[in-house]
C-alpha cells in the first residue's frame, strides 16, 4: 500500500478532485490525531471514535455557519427587492461578521409581481460580483422573494431556505 502522502499526491494531480481532496484531507487529520492518542495510552477505539467525532462536530459547525451566511445573503438581496417597482433596480452588498466565505455584492432588479390575494411575491434577477476593475466579473441568478409581515424573505427552494435545513 503506499505512504498516504503518495496517495493525497495523486488526488491533488487528479483534475476536479479538491472536494475529494478536502475530504481525505480531514479523515486522515482526524485518525492521526486518533493515532497519536492512542500512542499516549487510550484504547484505540475509543481514541478513533473521538477524533472522528472531533471531525464531524467540526464539519457541521462549518456548514452551520455557511447556512446562516448564505441565509444573510439571501435577506439582503430580499430587503433591496422587496421596496422595488417591476423594473426597478438596487445595489446590494453583504458585510459578514464571520469571514465563512467573502463578502459580496452585486445589483438586483424585480423582473415581475406574483400575487394574489395576501400572497405578495416578485420575481427578481440578481447578479453577484467579483473582482475589481478589468478583472471583474459577475454571475447573474433568477430567485422569488415574499412579502413577510412588514419586511421582504427569500422564497426560492434552491438556494434553500430556512425551511429546508441541511439540505440547502
Amino acid at each position: 500500500m503506499p505512504p498516504p502522502s503518495a496517495a493525497l499526491l495523486a488526488l491533488v494531480l487528479l483534475p476536479g478532485c479538491q472536494a475529494v481532496l478536502t475530504e481525505t484531507t480531514s479523515a486522515l487529520a482526524g485518525i492521526t490525531g486518533a493515532s497519536v492518542a492512542s500512542g499516549v495510552g487510550a484504547d484505540p477505539a475509543v481514541t478513533t471514535g473521538i477524533g472522528l467525532g472531533v471531525q464531524a462536530l467540526g464539519r457541521a459547525g462549518l456548514q452551520y455557519a455557511q447556512r446562516k451566511t448564505h441565509g444573510a445573503a439571501q435577506d439582503r438581496i430580499a430587503a433591496a427587492a422587496g421596496p422595488l417597482p417591476v423594473g426597478g433596480t438596487a445595489a446590494w452588498r453583504t458585510s459578514h461578521t464571520i469571514p465563512v466565505e467573502p463578502n459580496e455584492h452585486g445589483q438586483v432588479a424585480v423582473s415581475r409581481v406574483i400575487s394574489t390575494g395576501t400572497l405578495d411575491c416578485k420575481e427578481i434577477v440578481f447578479s453577484v460580483e467579483e473582482g475589481e476593475g478589468a478583472k471583474a466579473t459577475r454571475a447573474f441568478y433568477l430567485a422569488a422573494v415574499c412579502r413577510d409581515g412588514t419586511g421582504w424573505k427569500w422564497a426560492s427552494a434552491e438556494p434553500a431556505t430556512a425551511r429546508w435545513g441541511s439540505l440547502q
